[in-house]
Formats: C-alpha cells, sequence, structure tokens
C-alpha cells in the first residue's frame, strides 16, 4: 500500500528545507499547505511567544472516518541540529546521506515523511478510522523546548506514539529523567607567572572536582556528564572564573537524586581542598550551583494498550517490534508528564547528529506500512 518514490520524494523535500531550532517558519509552512491537503484542520498554539521562536507547534486534527475510537496522538518534531544550513540530501543504493558538510536531518524528517505517506495511503484507500491528531513540535533539539511550551489543553488524545528514535523495529517503553547542573566557580585572580601565589585558581577547582566525579555510564539506569566548560582569561592570568554544566540521567529518582548530590558535593569538596591562606587571610573557592530538572522520566507497562496495539499492528505485518531501553530524552517525556501515554516508535534513521547520519528507504517503508496498520486497528 505505501508509496515507495512518494515516500523518499517527501524525505528528500523535508530534508532540503532549513530548519534549525526555533527557526522553524519555512518548513512549518510548508507542513500547514501539506496536512491541509490531507483534510486535516491546522493551527498553531502559543509556543513562539514564549520561546522567542518563529512559529509555534503545530497541531492537526483528522475527523474520524466510519469508526467510533478514542482519538490517537502522533508526534514527531520538525526541528534538526546544526550544522544545517542547506541540507543537500543523495540517494545512494536506497539509502540517503547528506551530500554536505551537514547533518541529513533524518532526525526528525525521517518520521514526518513516514507519517505523512502513512496518511497518505489512509485517506487514497479510505481506510477506516477514528479521530487522529498530530503535533509538530519546535525547538527539540535545544532541550525539548516547544512540547515544554506545548498548550496541551488543545489536544483530546489521551495516548500517542512518538516516532524519534534510532533504528528500526524498535520501541521505547521508558526513558529517564534528567537534572541540569549549572556550576560558577569563583577563585582570585593573579599574574601567573610573577605572583602565582596571590591566585586561586577556578579552573584548578574545577578539574579537581571533576577528576573524582562518578561520570559515564554510572549503572545501567543511570548516566552523568560534564558537557561544557569555560573560564580563564588569557594564559599567563591565574583564572578567577569558571563555569560548567553538566547533567545527570536516571530511570529511577533516587538514583538520580543521589548522583546529581554527589556531583555537587565535588565541587565542595574540591573548595575545601583549595582553601589557602593569602596575604594572611583565609579564602575558599566560592560555589554558585543551579540544579534544573530538565525533564521527567517515562515509564509505560509493557501491558499497555498502547503497546499492545503496536504489536497487533507489527505482527499483522510479519514485522518484528523490539523493546529497548531509552537513554535520552524526547518529546513523549513531557506528553506522558502531561498524562497522554505515549511510546516512541524507531524511524529507521542511524548515526543521528552526525556528517555520518543517514537512512533506508526500505526501512522508512516499513515504518509507514506499521503507522498505516495502526491507525487501523486503534
Amino acid at each position: 500500500m505505501v508509496n515507495r518514490q512518494r515516500l523518499s520524494d517527501e524525505f528528500a523535500h523535508l530534508a532540503a528545507i532549513n530548519s534549525p531550532p526555533l527557526h522553524e517558519n519555512a518548513i512549518a509552512r510548508y507542513l500547514v499547505g501539506r496536512l491541509e491537503n490531507l483534510g486535516a484542520e491546522v493551527f498553531f498554539d502559543n509556543a513562539a511567544e514564549a520561546t522567542g521562536g518563529e512559529v509555534g507547534n503545530l497541531v492537526a486534527r483528522f475527523a474520524g472516518q466510519d469508526r467510533s475510537s478514542e482519538p490517537l496522538l502522533f508526534s514527531v518534531h520538525m526541528d534538526t541540529v546544526e550544522p544545517g544550513g542547506q541540507v543537500e540530501p543523495v540517494l545512494r543504493d536506497g539509502v540517503f546521506f547528506s551530500a554536505g558538510d551537514t547533518v541529513l536531518g533524518a532526525d526528525d524528517k525521517a518520521g514526518i515523511a513516514e507519517l505523512i505517506e502513512a496518511l497518505e495511503v489512509i485517506r487514497e484507500r479510505k481506510i477506516p478510522h477514528g479521530p487522529l491528531e498530530v503535533v509538530i513540535t519546535i525547538a527539540e533539539e535545544i532541550g525539548l523546548v516547544g512540547a515544554k511550551h506545548l498548550d496541551f489543553g488543545l489536544l483530546k488524545s489521551r495516548r500517542g506514539y512518538a516516532l524519534d528514535t534510532e533504528g528500526a523495529g524498535w520501541m521505547v517503553l521508558k526513558a529517564p529523567a534528567a537534572d541540569i547542573l549549572q556550576i560558577d566557580i569563583e577563585g582570585i585572580a593573579a599574574h601567573a607567572g610573577m605572583a602565582p601565589e596571590l591566585g586561586l585558581s577556578s579552573v584548578q577547582t574545577a578539574s579537581l572536582a571533576i577528576s573524582r566525579m562518578h561520570l559515564g555510564r554510572i549503572d545501567q539506569e543511570t548516566t552523568a556528564n560534564i558537557g561544557k566548560i569555560e573560564g580563564g582569561v588569557a594564559r599567563n592570568i591565574v583564572p578567577q572564573n569558571v563555569s560548567i554544566i553538566g547533567e545527570a540521567r536516571s530511570h529511577d529518582a533516587d538514583k538520580l537524586a543521589r548522583q546529581t548530590a554527589h556531583m555537587l558535593a565535588c565541587f565542595e569538596q574540591a573548595a575545601d581542598e583549595m582553601t589557602r591562606t593569602i596575604d594572611g587571610r583565609q579564602v575558599r573557592p566560592q560555589i554558585r550551583a543551579e540544579v534544573r530538572p530538565d525533564f521527567p522520566s517515562m515509564a509505560v507497562a509493557e501491558d499497555a494498550p498502547i503497546v499492545a496495539l503496536a504489536r497487533s499492528a507489527a505482527a499483522s505485518l510479519g514485522q518484528e517490534l523490539k523493546v529497548r531501553l531509552g537513554g535520552g530524552g524526547s518529546d513523549a517525556n513531557i506528553f506522558n508528564g502531561h498524562g497522554i501515554e505515549m511510546i516512541i516508535l524507531a524511524t529507521g534513521m542511524k548515526k543521528v547528529h552526525t556528517h555520518d547520519e543517514y537512512v533506508a528507504v526500505a526501512d522508512m517503508v516499513k515504518v509507514a506500512e506499521l503507522l498505516v496498520e495502526i491507525i487501523r486497528q486503534a
């Protein structure tokens, strides 16, 4: 039923539209026309005002056709990571790559193309279905910003699927919560060659803290990372200030709290060890720490109806659909936090967020077929 050429053309067109976070107007306007032509009522929420973006989250509604059932929601996002710019998608042996020094944007334009193709098939085959809702968010790649500012009062669905994970034949039922750690350390500046003993290095304090920190894979449910360090003025000045941004993630709330507390404690312990007497007074590096929850965890039961529907649809097609534990945050975390039971389906994209990103047309066809069958059975 899926038109392979139409799906391939749709993806190529989407990939060529530049859509960095908060600059999604071009792709949003294209999607409005595309979805309206498929019979949807389309509108935007007010997320642009809250985020400073060009456009808000796109919401599309499709009326049920010859079937009365509870609404079903599909979520994708319209932005891509940098470096984007003018992406030139190239098809080689049935696989899309980027021709230049950009990402391909299969994250998440493969998901968008697959969903559009599924809706095309539903319309042209006149397949009976219940009400459908589609949300295409902005600024997902910079912290799920669009989903966090989505007006959930616009939605009637209490169940759905997010199309946004690597590989093919996978679904994600669980994903971690995350804390963002912002640490600012203030020491004392001094000339590094003439009077280093009068300085108190913020960079040395940070280095000492990080060297003792448990980072990377903590256990099967928990990870931690220091992602960005900025500070110092010149090579011959003892650095007075440094800023550090890190994160902790876990599927378990207690483990997340413990990991976050451990990372903060490492900075305080390092400051204690760096305390010294300068010009007759005892000085200690000042540690200013801010912890912000980034997104909540999601955990959908293996026997949930939304999971059973996906399994049933896959079985009808002879497809294998396995469960994978999620390690990243996605819009699905936010939807679940608002009471909408949503799982994540793989879209076929691979090596995302790199210049080597690619997606096979055959995998996109399988996903589109799966979506058609899910809609048919819902």
